[in-house]
């Protein structure tokens, strides 16, 4: 409902209160970060397909990493350039529940794939002579389909918790689009059981995750420390780096978001942290993982070098 006491059917979202010329400049700025999101998680997804050297376990969840990512932006950024190109800030009350579960699946599934990614690593970096044994098809497959499914029960009950509260105090939403700080706000009924479920769940995402990871890299650094080489430390500890990088990046902002709760910080903090984890990270996710990573690195170069040769021929 809204401040009348009618029901809510749509939300107006304004997170967007700018200056008058201001709109045009973001809206090419999301737009080319948009594109580039979109090429460079695509080039990434297509490189692993057709270079046969990529055809690892690795790369299989990498794959799958940069397919989230295109998810993730595809959700969200549409959004804002419609906002900021025709100043249209109306969403209905059904497309916002639907973008509401989608980012939140997308989330969800990329923290349990990145707690997948660092298993591999563990197994990798820990058992390399059990490697191809442990990892099959099968089970790459298995880790895939359970991160998927974990997700999707997450987000089900997010979302189903999140709409099912009574929206009555207004229907402006002062965010770039449907997230769970900003919706609670509007709130008119009771919301600590919900909120408590919620949080309860985001909190055990993101804790079992987190505990999955550090138990992989405690064991793979416990590994790296008993080689005897600088330079055999130096290799092993390059095959997680950029993994570690993108788990940094990605657990901060998601931390900051929600194990904070909804009190003790503002909705601009809110707006910075959540522009940076919707719109940055994918784009970065790929550069991470080409510029730290000597076999993507490699097919790259492969492939410029196939268009070198073509354009002469």
């Amino acid at each position: 409902m809204a401040e009348n006491g009618t029901m809510v059917t749509e939300f107006v979202l304004m997170g967007f209160q700018l200056q008058a010329d201001l709109p045009i400049g973001l809206f090419f700025v999301f737009l080319v970060v948009f594109l580039i999101t979109m090429v460079g998680n695509l080039g990434m997804i297509v490189l692993i397909q057709t270079d046969p050297r990529l055809q690892t376990p690795m790369y299989y969840f990498l794959s799958h990493l940069s397919l989230l990512d295109i998810c993730y932006s595809s959700v969200i950024v549409p959004q804002f350039l419609e906002t900021l190109g025709t100043d249209k800030m109306v969403i209905t009350y059904e497309r916002c529940a639907s973008q509401f579960f989608f980012f939140t699946l997308c989330a969800s599934t990329e923290c349990f794939l990145l707690a997948v990614m660092a298993y591999d690593r563990y197994v990798a970096v820990c058992n390399p002579l059990l490697y191809a044994i442990a990892m099959t098809p099968q089970t790459r497959l298995g880790l895939v389909a359970g991160a998927y499914a974990g997700a999707i029960v997450n987000s089900v009950i997010h979302t189903g918790c999140t709409f099912s509260i009574s929206f009555c105090k207004s229907n402006h939403v002062y965010f770039f689009f449907c997230d769970l700080p900003p919706l609670l706000k509007l709130a008119c009924s009771e919301t600590r059981p919900r909120e408590w479920v919620i949080y309860l769940l985001a909190f055990l995402v993101i804790t079992t995750s987190i505990s999955v990871i550090l138990t992989s890299y405690l064991f793979i650094i416990q590994a790296i420390l008993k080689i005897r080489t600088a330079g055999g430390k130096a290799k092993t500890f390059s095959t997680c780096a950029s993994h570690m990088t993108a788990v940094t990046v990605f657990f901060g902002t998601l931390i900051f978001i929600y194990l904070k709760g909804n009190m003790g910080k503002s909705l601009e903090e809110d707006k910075i942290v959540s522009i940076f984890y919707a719109v940055v990270i994918p784009m970065l996710n790929p550069m991470i993982y080409s510029l730290r990573n000597k076999d993507v690195k490699e097919a790259l170069k492969k492939v410029f070098n196939r268009m070198r040769v073509s354009q002469t021929e």
